[in-house]
């Protein structure tokens, strides 16, 4: 490979920059607020299924109830 100079690697990065798709506002807040839900969704499955295995845990140990 060639070696490049910096004002030819500006000059590339320039140009891939214009070719580059950019979201609108409206979709970048959509796309957000479906990663926060997820998250949460996430989360909460996360907590609960530790709950349940935590129950079981203890009840096998005797240390429930």
């Amino acid at each position: 490979m060639a070696k490049m100079t910096p004002t030819e690697y500006v000059r590339q990065v320039k140009v891939e920059m214009l070719k580059v798709t950019w979201p609108s506002r409206k979709e970048t807040t959509v796309s957000t607020i479906a990663v926060f839900v997820m998250v949460f969704a996430a989360s909460m499955f996360l907590f609960m299924a530790d709950q349940v295995m935590a129950f079981i845990v203890r009840m096998i140990l005797g240390f429930g109830m």
